[in-house]
């Protein structure tokens, strides 16, 4: 039977490499001790160099074998090693591998010294090599360097499964089929006839067992195929996630020889030329592209934060599908989008350039790597083909496109393009569509891009068309809403575009090229702490799970043009909403379906801030306290200077009916909308489903605050790895807003076994900052104490636990 040996702690690390360093006598006490994941240097916040991460480095651990396991296989297994890596046991080179997003392993079986000492050493080089894609040219994301994923031993059996591939046909029939592909190796140099069991379960209960029995090869190599009829088990979706569990066993001679499991689930995902079919349910695609870095470490975060994230975006921000742009990313991540129900559009490494032959073989490789290891996921629904954006290479993705459908033809392919009539070898075109700069026109026609009528698939918009930072003006951001809301818009009106992911789900570190100057490109909508802005609202709110109410305003009429509250905008998944302000009621407002017909959930506008008060508090009767609003808005909207003549013969009309001077009529009339000298103001917000009171929201103007604490969790558990947890600090006001042009700063104290990823003294960022603390390897308990000049302490206790 396999073991498996997981190697994530105790490597000795130093930033940089000499051939000594193989030698298995060289004294390494100087090295640092580390855990994987590993980044080879912490980065700064912004404002650094991207040269700072390219540099060799060394990774060097002991490890042994015991004697009892002589005979077996000992296969070596890296998830991820960024970007080229050269391997040695024992002083001599057992493997390499070029490109950082994809696994690979090395069988050391005949280097392995059994019972005693071996020592394994990884040359690390993360230079932007020529010859490894993505690099060749300039890349709009930095892609770190390090040990960012996990290592471990499989040991087997000298017959076993390499990798089997579980395909569901006939899904939406009474009778389903399972189609088993078994990938074998066999080191006896034999032929055997071999006795093959299968289990499917579900949540641990067993639906079905079958056998069969199956002639294998002298060969190293085989595939063995097989077929089995289905039937009462559920499928898949995006709703009800149902995963299955299939162990094969491989028996000889009475003897289980090898056990392999996968988890994979029943469904069809189809895209054609009218919109995108889930078990032949049409349904709009509406997402996020993420990067999977983070700050500080860039890639090196273990599973707990890959499954946050999925998390954020399948539950926070409401989408039902994600690309993994631009390079496959952690099976932590993919794992918890099976268990989500959230799509998944994964795609080989690159950005723009294609480079010369050897270049393209490992592009070539980087197609199989990734179909190998993620074939079973029933989330993945498209794979990518194509060089993100890159220009037409008809003989290379020919080859990458066929290389994807011999290895799997359940899933169509797909490669994301930036320009029209791009030739299609693929199912599905795959298109980055920035038209939109805020006017009318939100996307483009699909036929005048495909030239043809084929599936298509928007895989890009806004962005870089409008970065928008946490802590920008109001106008700004609420603009960063209407373009995203806009491109939604266009995407739901069109059954001919399948859906629409936007760029992106966070701001990210980039290269020298791009981004805001800082080296941080701000096309999220969400900061890099994963802290929403007000357009991740935008998407939040197209959702049903949860009551969404955000409104995109501080209510101050400081951060309008000319001090006019005039139009705001709720983004909210409500049926309606009412508005107090100072407790009195002032009206009841609907979603503006008038504007946004096709979302599923238009935002509400509200531009009447006055209801009927004038009536109820200046004694005038309803037709005159409708002409004195009116007149009030007009005023706002054209200044009292340039007031159109209807409006001023109005005015003229109710001051001589009501004796009022100008004097008296400005001061009477103007605390509607300037709200000056108002003792207190306060706007409630309340959202109603079903005529059910379900959220609220209070804008008021500041009189008290503090820091607000919220971790993702209160404990931190390690299993193959050290564990994280996100802690969110936000600086708000009475009424829980945070405060957006807060810079508070604070310091961050930690005792027990833990440790803070980044600085220790740092500043909010628009209002509010997050932190990730990190076990350290030991039981126990971690107090962090949150510091700052103008508030008590905060404090937050996590329990460490180990497997």
């Amino acid at each position: 039977m396999r073991k498996i040996i997981h190697l994530n702690y105790d490597w000795k690390y130093l930033a940089d490499f000499r051939e000594e360093f193989i030698d298995t006598g060289f004294d390494d006490s100087g090295f640092e001790t580390v855990m994987l994941p590993h980044a080879n240097i912490e980065t700064p916040y912004n404002n650094f160099s991207d040269k700072l991460l390219q540099f060799k480095s060394c990774y060097r651990r002991r490890l042994k074998i015991g004697e009892k396991d002589q005979g077996k296989r000992v296969i070596l297994h890296f998830e991820g090693v960024m970007a080229y890596a050269l391997v040695y046991l024992n002083g001599q080179i057992i493997c390499e591998h070029k490109g950082g997003y994809t696994p690979f392993k090395c069988d050391i079986t005949g280097q392995i010294n059994y019972g005693g000492d071996n020592l394994l050493v990884v040359m690390v080089d993360s230079t932007e090599r020529p010859d490894i894609p993505p690099f060749g040219h300039v890349v709009d994301y930095l892609t770190y360097g390090g040990m960012y994923r996990e290592v471990w031993i499989e040991l087997v059996s000298e017959i076993y499964i390499e990798n089997m591939f579980v395909k569901t046909r006939d899904v939406l029939a009474e009778s389903k089929k399972l189609d088993i592909g078994l990938y074998m190796k066999n080191h006896t140099g034999q032929s055997h006839k071999l006795n093959l069991q299968f289990s499917l379960l579900k949540d641990d209960r067993e639906v079905l067992a079958f056998g069969c029995e199956k002639q294998l090869t002298e060969g190293n190599v085989a595939v063995l195929d097989v077929m089995q009829a289905v039937r009462e088990v559920l499928l898949w979706d995006n709703i009800c996630p149902n995963l299955y569990d299939l162990i094969a066993e491989i028996k000889m001679n009475n003897r289980i020889v090898d056990r392999f499991t996968v988890r994979f689930g029943f469904r069809e995902a189809r895209f054609r030329s009218d919109g995108f079919y889930l078990n032949g349910r049409r349904m709009k695609l509406r997402g996020l592209n993420r990067h999977q870095a983070f700050p500080y470490v860039g890639y090196a975060m273990p599973k707990s934060a890959q499954y946050k994230d999925a998390e954020i975006l399948k539950n926070e921000l409401g989408v039902n599908v994600v690309r993994l742009s631009h390079y496959p990313q952690s099976k932590h991540f993919l794992d918890r989008c099976d268990e989500l129900g959230l799509l998944v559009f994964e795609e080989i490494p690159g950005w723009q350039h294609i480079g010369d032959a050897e270049w393209q073989d490992v592009a070539v490789k980087n197609v199989e790597e990734m179909i190998k290891r993620d074939w079973n996921r029933p989330s993945i629904i498209l794979w990518g083909v194509r060089i993100n954006e890159s220009q037409d290479n008809d003989e290379f993705y020919k080859k990458t496109n066929n290389i994807a459908k011999a290895l799997d033809d359940t899933r169509q392919t797909g490669g994301v393009r930036n320009f029209a009539g791009s030739h299609l070898f693929e199912d599905v075109y795959t298109y980055n569509d920035f038209i939109h700069r805020g006017g009318d026109k939100a996307l483009c026609v699909p036929r005048a891009v495909t030239k043809k009528k084929v599936p298509y698939l928007v895989t890009e918009h806004n962005g870089h068309m409008f970065p928008t930072k946490k802590f920008d003006n109001e106008a700004g951001r609420v603009e960063h809403c209407l373009r995203h809301l806009k491109v939604l818009e266009s995407m739901y009106s069109a059954p001919d575009i399948s859906g629409a992911i936007g760029w992106c789900m966070f701001d990210y570190n980039t290269h020298k090229d791009f981004g805001s100057g800082d080296g941080i490109c701000y096309h999220g909508v969400t900061d890099m702490f994963r802290i929403p802005k007000e357009a991740a609202a935008v998407y939040a709110s197209q959702q049903d799970g949860r009551p969404v109410l955000e409104v995109a305003s501080s209510m101050d009429i400081g951060e309008r043009e000319a001090g006019k509250l005039d139009t705001v905008y709720v983004f909210t998944n409500c049926d309606y909403l009412k508005l107090y302000k100072n407790g009195v009621y002032i009206g009841t407002y609907y979603p503006a379906r008038e504007v946004f017909a096709h979302v599923p959930h238009p935002p509400v506008i509200i531009t009447d801030f006055i209801g009927d008060l004038i009536e109820k508090n200046e004694a005038m009767t309803p037709k005159d306290a409708g002409h004195a609003k009116k007149i009030l808005y007009a005023i706002m909207k054209y200044g009292d200077k340039e007031l159109p003549l209807r409006y001023k013969i109005r005015m003229l009309r109710l001051m001589l009916k009501y004796r009022m001077s100008l004097q008296k009529a400005v001061s009477t009339f103007a605390p509607y909308v300037t709200n000056w000298g108002c003792e207190s103001l306060e706007y409630e917000f309340e959202g109603y489903i079903d005529h059910k009171a379900v959220i609220k929201v209070k804008k008021g103007p500041f009189s008290s605050g503090d820091l607000l604490v919220v971790p993702d969790k209160d404990g931190l558990f390690e299993d193959e790895t050290y564990d994280v947890c996100r802690v969110v600090i936000k600086h708000t006001d009475e009424s829980g807003n945070t405060l957006t042009y807060s810079n508070e700063a604070v310091s961050l104290e930690i005792e027990g076994e833990g440790e803070i990823i980044g600085p220790k003294n740092i500043a909010l960022i628009g209002g509010s900052r997050a932190f990730w603390v990190k076990s350290t390897g030991k039981k126990g308990n971690v107090k962090v104490t949150i510091r700052s000049d103008r508030f008590e302490p905060k404090i937050v206790e996590f329990k460490v636990e180990k497997k």
